[in-house]
């Protein structure tokens, strides 16, 4: 005897509850959609810590946190960042950029992650979105109307649109035979976060080196997240060195333009690398965040553009009502992400490639380039607005 199971049927399923799959969760809820979410974690917890991890928003994502009545609550643990300072280790050319040339009042808000989360998952409880969560997908199949997905607890899910939001190596774009192509940087980005002496003053830092970008970003009173890039070996030493040793090197590579450091946080690390996906959409499906492009975190794009594809998709589906999964509606999706897509994996790919580079001929071009960047109009505003989310609409 057969027995048949029960199939929840929804709008939209969303794979993966991280910042971008449960930000996309809470902006299609509130207009309506019926939509669920598969979560291979937990929902998150913690208290605040001084060294915690970070994400850098940049104005285009406080924005749609805003539309979405979600900034209330996250800027209550958001450190604005007024200005940034970009420079080259052993050159004098700099690049500043100001929320003040910019006609706004921050270029962007530095954000405990796990506070975020939090806000994040507190309204999806509020949406009363059903969640699946701690689970994972161990099967779906996509016909003409749409996918049913079955969960490694057994529950079967059935949806007009499928949204894989589940990560880099996304094993839903690889089981719809969906290429990604990756090139690794053979760096390690450190993450962590230090006292410093001076006052920050809103300010974050990117300083370029040889190996790899440094990067300060201003954390409430004399804390600030320390973002270190370095060859996989470099990184590797560094990670077993002792807090003091570390902290010199930190030093010696960043300068003392916030003085001497002073406590180190907790370390992590990451490999880096970029992971493409060779189309955003499949059968009944949609690519989003990682899982359509990881990026370096040079410049802190990878998270905003990530919750552009939200945006973009949000606006598409209130515009569109009918069946979200239609092969129209992906289509125009996709056509409407290429472009930022490819300006800002471009942009981040060029940096690193520039400046992570010791060919003697291109040293000095680096340094006119800061200045060039710094003292022509034009070029200041395309680069300004690229990074404040708004590249190529301004």
């Amino acid at each position: 005897m057969t027995v048949e199971r029960d199939v929840m049927e929804y709008d939209l399923l969303i794979v993966g509850g991280g910042p971008v799959g449960a930000s996309l969760a809470v902006a299609l809820a509130a207009a309506g959609r019926g939509v669920t979410l598969v979560e291979a974690g937990g929902p998150p917890a913690g208290a605040p810590r001084w060294d915690e991890r970070c994400i850098a928003l940049n104005a285009a994502s406080q924005a749609t946190f805003a539309r979405l009545g979600l900034w209330d609550a996250l800027a209550e643990a958001a450190t604005p960042i007024i200005a940034t300072h970009i420079s080259e280790r052993g050159r004098f050319g700099m690049a500043r950029f100001t929320a003040e040339q910019a006609g706004l009042p921050a270029l962007g808000y530095n954000l405990p992650m796990r506070h975020l989360m939090q806000v994040l998952w507190q309204r999806v409880a509020a949406l009363d979105i059903a969640v699946h969560a701690p689970d994972t997908v161990s099967a779906h199949r996509v016909d003409a109307d749409g996918v049913e997905v079955q969960l490694a607890s057994g529950v079967s899910l059935r949806a007009q649109l499928l949204v894989a939001a589940d990560g880099a190596q996304s094993p839903l774009r690889t089981e719809q035979g969906v290429a990604a192509v990756t090139d690794d940087y053979g760096q390690t980005a450190i993450v962590s976060a230090v006292r410093v002496q001076r006052p920050h003053r809103g300010w974050a830092y990117e300083r370029f080196t040889p190996e790899g970008p440094i990067a300060l970003l201003p954390k409430p009173g004399d804390a600030c997240s320390l973002v270190w890039t370095l060859p996989d070996a470099q990184a590797a030493a560094m990670m077993a060195a002792d807090d003091a040793a570390f902290l010199a090197a930190a030093q010696t590579c960043f300068g003392e333009r916030l003085g001497r450091f002073g406590d180190l946080g907790v370390r992590g690390a990451w490999p880096l690398s970029r992971t493409l996906s060779t189309a955003l959409t499949g059968a009944r499906t949609l690519f989003i965040g990682n899982a359509a492009q990881a990026l370096h975190p040079v410049a802190a794009q990878g998270f905003n553009l990530g919750l552009r594809d939200v945006d973009t998709l949000d606006t598409l589906l209130r515009r569109h009502p009918d069946d979200p999964g239609a092969a129209d509606l992906l289509r125009r999706y996709a056509e409407a992400r290429q472009p930022d897509r490819r300006r800002t994996a471009d942009f981040t790919d060029q940096l690193v490639r520039l400046f992570s580079n010791r060919v003697p001929g291109l040293q000095g071009a680096r340094h006119w380039g800061l200045l060039a960047l710094d003292l022509l109009p034009p070029l200041k505003q395309a680069v300004m607005w690229q990074n404040l989310g708004y590249g190529g609409s301004r």
